[in-house]
């Protein structure tokens, strides 16, 4: 992963700021997130500390974060032993991806002590742990390991703590030399054994060294520079394979020029001088280091501090990753009510297909009228003359034999009837299914944009519709929300200074075109696809305006990774919803269609602020 021990050591540098201050407050808006309101001299901060599965960090954040109203139990532990603390160290475990927090802190006696976080970034294994630092015992953690678990280490109450298991690399800030520097990649290329693709000289023997003076036969070891980046990984500690491939690159991929590249990038980060970068390539790949990513091709941005890079790398990332964990229930019960419904139509129409035959049953009910006087009880059929053909052709018609050729011909015309009056409505149960399919599309497709912020209203409005029992209030909620409430809505501006407003769900898509438009905005919406209500607000804008707010629409709706997506717009007074519509459908008239591919960067790129309006 990109946050390596180079990357992490960038960080606690920069948060011995924290050094002295104060733990404001404690939140735990995730199961795996901690946040910390630090208050120093002159400055608050947010810092997280987070042991998520894929996303373990620690770094200051600007990012919005939405609190449950019940403070899990860690939450409410590390409020009690370090709310109101004072920070004491920040400090990494050598170069390994561990940070330690000491606070310092009263008890409830009034006694000073230190407590101690240990946040452990480890990928899945990741894990944030309150111990005491004077006897080493476990107080709690966000992620229990149990020893079913785990038979090296079990992390639970009042286990003692053990760290994570050495990895047995050398730390790369303390090697002196270039011997030193070959000795720890031999030993790591024969730990690696067949693995590190090495070679054999011209004469028969296995090249020893490394580096041109680093080998004890004095050869040179003919790996690849993918070799190369293997034995950095596997020899020292807190090179990543990112960073690792940054040096070899830097050596231009030879061995003889490995020592100098390492030399130079392990000064600097010795010297707390870093590089803060980030860099998208081509294929879409995003990745993050203190140094530059000069053997990486893309689109480059550099930042003032490690935290900032940090804070904008894992951003969307995190709200994406706590939007889906968030929101698993509702799509797992959109999807279920789309297949019931499609299922649903399927029978209907089968039953449109069979109401088509009503007026062959008619038929044949007047047929067997006609010729009553050639049927007697018993017959399991009548052969009679169809006179509604012009060739008048013989025909068969079934019969029960159990009734009278007369109770034979009134149960074709029940069958008539039947099908007859099941058309219409028939005809109105597909239009409701068909119509419910795209109301639990465009639920769905609010819940492909939605913000941590929006996944309460989407809930509350399944809820309203019908589809989540209601529970009855939590404690500290009202239950049901009020109808004053107005949801807030993202405003983008456009480049010609025209505020757009964006309904990323059906709550929002009513407000911004029930309650927000006035009769001279313009309203947009993707032609038969599901998608946002956009709203430009006032009548002077001109066409820059209008194929911004087009590209809105196109991309808050289901067809954003498509290209020539249609969007019709026309003036707010022509459209409205019918009597008993569900949320977020309306009819329009008077409209006009523009076709757009939507442009992530372009829509980025437009100023943004989410408002109570």
């Amino acid at each position: 992963m990109s946050l390596d021990g180079i990357v992490t050591r960038a960080l606690v540098q920069e948060l011995q700021a924290l050094a002295g201050a104060r733990i404001h407050k404690i939140y735990q808006p995730t199961e795996n997130e901690i946040v910390l309101h630090v208050r120093g001299q002159g400055f608050g901060r947010k810092l997280l500390l987070s042991a998520h599965p894929s996303l373990p960090r620690i770094h200051y954040t600007e990012q919005p974060w939405t609190n449950p109203m019940e403070p899990p139990m860690f939450c409410m532990l590390l409020r009690k032993h370090c709310e109101g603390g004072i920070v004491e160290e920040i400090r990494q475990d050598g170069m390994e991806r561990i940070v330690w927090i000491d606070i310092r802190h009263r008890d409830e006696l009034g006694d000073l002590s230190i407590k101690r976080l240990a946040l452990e970034i480890m990928g899945r294994h990741s894990n944030l742990i309150l111990l005491d630092p004077a006897s080493g015992t476990i107080l709690d953690s966000i992620r229990h390991i149990t020893p079913a678990i785990s038979s090296y280490r079990v992390v639970m109450p009042g286990t003692a703590y053990v760290p994570p298991p050495p990895q047995g690399k050398a730390n790369p800030l303390d090697v002196v030399g270039e011997a030193a520097f070959a000795a720890e990649l031999e030993k790591a290329l024969q730990g690696a054994g067949s693995g590190a693709e090495r070679k054999v000289d011209g004469s028969g023997g296995r090249n020893g060294g490394v580096a041109g003076s680093g080998g004890e036969d004095g050869g040179r070891a003919d790996l690849s520079p993918k070799a190369l980046a293997g034995a950095l990984v596997g020899a020292f500690s807190g090179v990543s394979p990112l960073l690792a491939k940054e040096i070899v690159h830097r050596a231009g991929g030879e061995a003889a020029s490995l020592w100098p590249a390492f030399r130079g990038l392990m000064a600097e980060f010795a010297g707390h001088r870093y590089e803060p970068t980030m860099i998208e390539t081509p294929d879409g790949r995003t990745s993050f280091s203190a140094v530059r990513l000069t053997h990486l091709q893309g689109t480059e941005r550099s930042f003032g501090t490690m935290n900032e890079c940090l804070d904008v790398y894992y951003g969307d990332k995190a709200e994406r990753d706590l939007v889906r964990q968030r929101t698993t229930d509702l799509a797992r019960l959109l999807a279920n009510e789309t297949a019931k419904n499609e299922k649903k139509l399927e029978k209907l129409r089968e039953t449109l297909l069979e109401a088509d035959e009503a007026d062959r049953f008619r038929r044949l009910g007047e047929l067997l009228t006609a010729h009553l006087h050639q049927v007697k009880r018993g017959d399991v059929s009548a052969e009679v003359v169809d006179y509604y053909e012009e060739e008048q052709p013989t025909v068969a018609i079934p019969l029960d034999p159990l009734l009278t050729p007369t109770e034979n011909a009134q149960k074709y015309f029940r069958k008539y009837n039947k099908l007859k009056n099941s058309r219409a409505v028939v005809t109105e149960q597909i239009e409701g299914a068909e119509e419910e399919i795209r109301y639990l599309e465009s639920v769905l497709q609010g819940l492909e944009t939605a913000t941590p912020a929006d996944i309460e209203e989407i809930r509350e409005e399944l809820t309203e519709q019908g589809y989540i029992r209601f529970r009855g209030s939590r404690k500290g909620a009202n239950g049901k929300k009020r109808k004053g409430d107005r949801p807030a809505i993202l405003c983008y501006t456009s480049s010609e200074g025209v505020p757009i407003y964006v309904g990323k769900n059906n709550t929002q898509n009513d407000y911004v075109t029930n309650r927000l438009g006035q009769p001279t905005d313009t309203w947009l919406h993707t032609k038969d696809i599901p998608g946002s209500h956009v709203l430009i607000r006032g009548a002077d804008f001109g066409e820059a305006t209008l194929h911004e707010a087009a590209m809105i629409a196109a991309y808050y709706s289901k067809a954003k990774e498509s290209s020539g997506v249609p969007v019709d717009y026309t003036r707010i007074r022509l459209v409205r919803k019918p009597s008993g519509a569900k949320p977020g459908f309306v009819i329009y008239e008077g409209q006009k269609t523009l076709y757009v591919t939507p442009d992530e960067a372009l829509v980025r790129s437009l100023p943004s602020a989410v408002k109570q309006v």
